[in-house]
């Protein structure tokens, strides 16, 4: 009995330290990568998603990203477009990180015509996940550069593409999603932009991101409310944990996606994004503000995306980190 008595003593440290790294271990994380560090501002949109398996997917890189030299990129295996506004696929971009201001960032690099994504895809050797009619767009871009176009993957609504241990599909979102004359060039962008028109590439998509620990993603884009979001991202694909837009004007505003949130989706846990305001200051959220708004109109925890800050969250939802 002593002799039984010691050894679980013995192995009971060793199995306690097992249990704990394997909790760490199949936890996504979610780092938003925005203008200014530790805070959450006007124009932040990208966020990089990392599964269990060490697959790494970059949101809407936008403007925030400095280019694909950015240190906080690190390995990207996939990037995720909602849509094809500059502030979402990245007409321009910040020449380093923390360059301006919360309010006033400093997007001085130019990226049209190719885009900060495909700049981003090309030095990562990475896939371009879209749907609608984006993929010939950024397959094109990348045959012109010298890239693989295959690395630019269609997923249209009910369709599913896998990249390492991270399954992606496409759903609907209501907004608009014309191509900028910027990205096109040449004569027929110089006609197109006199003539005040943007290319067709199909409607705006929003994301579910199924992982490898169980927790599945919304990543609503640019929307407003839809069905889509109580029949198919709750009914269908259950999405415990949501990225939501609540910026008013060109999307939802704070409490229409307080309602898809507490009405319709019901996940877990909020990741708040695309707010058009300078949101915090050092790292706290700015009273009478969209997302002091949205934060306290939502059921469920919300979590801010300040920039450089690591957040994890378990396959129920729950973040367990950094939150």
């Amino acid at each position: 009995m002593k002799a039984f008595t010691f050894l679980l003593l013995a192995i009971s440290p060793a199995l306690a330290g097992m249990s704990a790294s394997n909790a760490t271990a199949a936890d996504v994380k979610v780092t938003p990568l925005g203008g200014v560090s530790g805070e959450f501002c006007r124009l932040d949109r990208a966020m990089i998603f990392e599964d269990p398996d060490g697959t790494r997917i970059l949101y809407d890189a936008g403007r925030t990203v400095a280019g694909a030299d950015d240190s906080r990129l690190g390995k990207i295996d996939a990037l995720l477009v909602s849509h094809m506004h500059g502030d979402h696929v990245g007409d321009k971009h910040m020449k380093a990180v923390n360059s301006g201001t919360c309010a006033k960032p400093d997007f001085s690099v130019k990226a049209a015509p190719n885009t900060n994504t495909v700049n981003i895809a090309l030095a990562k050797g990475a896939k371009i996940v879209t749907g609608s009619e984006m993929p010939p767009f950024f397959a094109g871009k990348l045959k012109a550069l010298g890239g693989n176009p295959r690395n630019s993957m269609l997923a249209r609504f009910g369709a599913t593409k896998k990249v390492g241990g991270v399954r992606i599909s496409t759903v609907p979102a209501v907004h608009s999603n014309g191509l900028n004359p910027a990205f096109i060039g040449g004569d027929l962008g110089k006609a197109m932009k006199a003539a005040g028109f943007s290319g067709y590439v199909g409607p705006p998509t929003g994301y579910i991101l199924r992982f490898s620990n169980g927790l599945v993603a919304y990543l609503s884009g640019d929307t407003g409310i839809t069905a889509e979001q109580e029949l198919v991202v709750r009914g269908f694909y259950g999405a415990k944990l949501v990225v939501m837009n609540i910026g008013d004007t060109f999307t939802t505003g704070p409490k229409e996606a307080a309602y898809v949130v507490n009405e319709l989706v019901k996940p877990a846990s909020v990741i708040v994004s695309h707010a058009n305001e300078p949101a915090t200051k050092g790292g706290k959220v700015i009273a009478g503000t969209r997302t002091d708004t949205f934060q306290k109109a939502a059921k469920m925890p919300v979590h801010i995306p300040l920039s450089g800050k690591t957040m994890s969250f378990d396959g129920a939802g729950k973040c367990v980190a950094g939150c």
